[in-house]
């Protein structure tokens, strides 16, 4: 039993140098190993003084009983694992710096830091709260009162949750954040992604709407975006109804929802993917993509495993054949002078999509775009970074915050002009 406890407390702690180091630089970006790069590398990125405690009391209960050079070796291999936690820990909390100076890049260093009065917020409502893990765990019933909305044909696939105040004017005009959520294009649900974000916004006045669709293998490319597209025609048809502005709606989505909202955005009003409502307005005013696909078709930031997955389950397509399908589903195929503001958030260590394709992405923006790009690549930061309430998260919801309030603030005054 001495030896157990021995061989445990050993692997405990090289397991955990181990893990520690795999949130500094992923152990593996390719094949099957990049996937359990990322699922303990985004742990070890957003939650580190949780995992901390936990190898602590871990190694705690045992090695009580060790020879003195065991424990000696255990602590001390563990101390060092510790130190780079806590390391991680330091540059999350400092994720406002990088976001910071993207956002001066992109909008100016006059651009606003703050919302302010921008918009109506509900009675009381000053400072948003901090989104915080354990407040993450139950911030749904606090901002979805209106739930499992229908908004196309496809049964649950095409249900939404409409997140604000309780307290919200009905006619408050607030402006509107559509989320769209990632997994693959296969797995995902308009529960458990973006809360961090979507609390942040609702709690300051916004209406954000979370949205379900189609999934793949059943069905099939491109009936994602077309749910997309047709839940923006649902919001701006209903939204009034529920306190938001129908004229001011942003879209955001992390992974196949930052793909997503991406190509939403840059297809606006587009026939090839608004199959029976082509004459439906589906424009945005903004677009926040988190780790995003941008191009499927550059062999050089794509992920090794994505373009057979693709081609078989999403396009159901023989590899031959996929040339154009992948062409016309990458949005930096339809990025043109006419694009909507675009910020485009990306961790450095992500596993499954390249950081090539945001720099690639972003960059073709900004020759071609005639409105604010920008691009944020967080150090240290893995794939699905926003997830938890982790100080990470809760910087990237203020800078979205600024860049839309400074994008709001842009557009109103551009109707204003207009209307004069």
């Amino acid at each position: 039993m001495r030896l157990v406890k021995k061989l445990a407390a050993v692997v405990n702690s090289l397991a955990g140098l181990a893990f520690t180091a795999n949130g500094y630089k992923p152990l593996s970006k390719r094949g099957y190993p990049s996937l359990y790069a990322f699922a303990f590398g985004v742990f070890a990125s957003e939650l580190p003084l949780q995992i901390l405690a936990g190898h602590f009391a871990v190694l705690a209960a045992l090695t009580r009983r060790l020879s003195p050079r065991a424990r000696r070796f255990s602590w001390l291999v563990s101390a060092l694992s510790w130190l780079g936690l806590l390391g991680l820990n330091r540059v999350g909390r400092a994720a406002n710096v990088p976001l910071t100076a993207a956002l001066d890049a992109g909008l100016g260093t006059a651009r606003r830091t703050e919302s302010g009065d921008l918009w109506k917020r509900p009675d009381g409502a000053g400072t948003a709260k901090t989104p915080g893990v354990i407040r993450m765990m139950r911030i749904y019933g606090d901002y979805a009162h209106d739930t499992d909305i229908p908004y196309g044909d496809h049964g649950s696939r095409n249900h939404l949750d409409i997140w604000r105040r309780p307290d919200l004017d009905p006619g408050a005009r607030a402006p509107v954040l559509l989320q769209v959520p990632g997994g693959a294009w296969m797995v995902g649900s308009k529960r458990q992604q973006a809360y961090p974000l979507m609390s942040h916004l609702a709690e300051l006045g916004w209406v954000c709407v979370a949205i379900n669709y189609r999934l793949s293998p059943r069905s099939t490319w491109p009936d994602q975006i077309v749910d997309v597209k047709q839940a923006l025609v649902w919001t701006k048809e209903h939204i009034a109804d529920y306190g938001g502005d129908p004229d001011w709606i942003a879209i955001t989505g992390g992974s196949a929802g930052g793909h997503l909202s991406a190509l939403a955005a840059l297809t606006a009003n587009d026939p090839q993917f608004q199959p029976g409502f082509e004459g439906a307005d589906t424009s945005v005013r903004a677009t926040v993509p988190f780790y995003g696909v941008y191009d499927f078709t550059r062999n050089d930031a794509i992920h090794p495993l994505m373009v057979p997955t693709l081609a078989k389950y999403v396009f159901k397509l023989r590899r031959a054949e996929t040339a154009e399908g992948f062409r016309s589903a990458s949005p930096v195929a339809h990025v043109s002078a006419d694009a909507p503001p675009f910020f485009v958030l990306h961790g450095r260590n992500d596993s499954l999509i390249p950081v090539e394709q945001a720099r690639a992405f972003t960059a073709r923006l900004r020759e071609v775009s005639r409105q604010p790009v920008a691009y944020a690549e967080l150090p240290f930061a893995q794939h699905a970074f926003d997830i938890f309430g982790s100080a990470r998260a809760t910087h990237a919801a203020l800078a979205v915050e600024q860049f839309l309030a400074e994008i709001y603030e842009r557009t109103a005054v551009t109707s204003s002009q207009i209307a004069r």
